[in-house]
């Protein structure tokens, strides 16, 4: 009875009524949950959430190309990864108050799971995918639009003098814990002419690279480089 008018409260918040109400649990069971009823077939949000990143990614690029028609790439790149990294979608998942519906196991639950950034926005994306797999494209991408036009509008008023460094290291510290680092990897031409090439790293992993006539503008130019990366990549 309970999780009947849960299920009714949130899809009321949303606007969207499912067809199958079984995607809409399953987009909002955690693993933890999941892990605590073995042999009773409960899915974990893990696999929806795989669909909801890719379905996210394409509908607010989607926006961005219609909505902003004389942003240049990189600046879409920008703002996009500004919407749906981590912390983005975690503040709109609370908007929603969808920490209330997880279904959580015992340990997260005792942790704070309900409020944890990597969870909420976890299962706001496995949301995202279940009303696609549920209702199709159109109905996905009115919700996505209607749940982010006002981050996106933000992000996209801080287009102007934007430290791409700055945003970066939100970026990565976000979503995994580090802070990028930056590396010379060389330095040519004349004195009055030098063009420096550098590499931004997280955990030594390259992330870009940026040539610039000195190392501040190579650097930014490596923020943005990898700011594009991670969101082509999705992480």
């Amino acid at each position: 009875m309970q999780a009947d008018q849960n299920s009714r409260l949130l899809q009321d918040d949303l606007g969207y009524a499912f067809a199958d109400d079984a995607l809409l649990l399953e987009a909002l069971c955690h693993k933890s949950y999941s892990n605590e009823r073995p042999g009773k077939n409960v899915a974990c949000n893990e696999r929806l959430e795989f669909l909801g990143d890719a379905v996210l990614d394409l509908v607010v690029s989607r926006y961005l190309f219609h909505r902003y028609p004389e942003a240049r790439e990189g600046e879409m790149t920008r703002i996009r990864a500004e919407v749906v990294n981590e912390k983005g979608l975690a503040r709109v998942a609370r908007r929603l108050q969808l920490g209330r519906f997880l279904l959580l196991g015992r340990g997260e639950e005792r942790s704070g799971g309900r409020d944890k950034d990597s969870l909420l926005a976890n299962a706001l994306e496995a949301l995202l995918g279940a009303v696609f797999c549920d209702g199709g494209f159109e109905p996905a991408r009115g919700l996505i639009e209607t749940l982010l036009a006002e981050v996106i509008s933000e992000a996209a008023q801080r287009r102007q003098g934007i430290d791409h460094k700055t945003r970066l290291q939100e970026i990565t510290q976000a979503r995994h814990g580090r802070v990028p680092e930056y590396v010379l990897l060389g330095e040519e031409g004349p004195v009055h002419q030098r063009e420096y090439t550098v590499e931004v790293r997280l955990a030594d992993s390259p992330l870009g690279r940026g040539f610039g006539s000195t190392k501040k503008k190579a650097e930014q130019k490596a923020a943005l480089a990898a700011i594009k990366n991670l969101a082509d990549n999705g992480q």
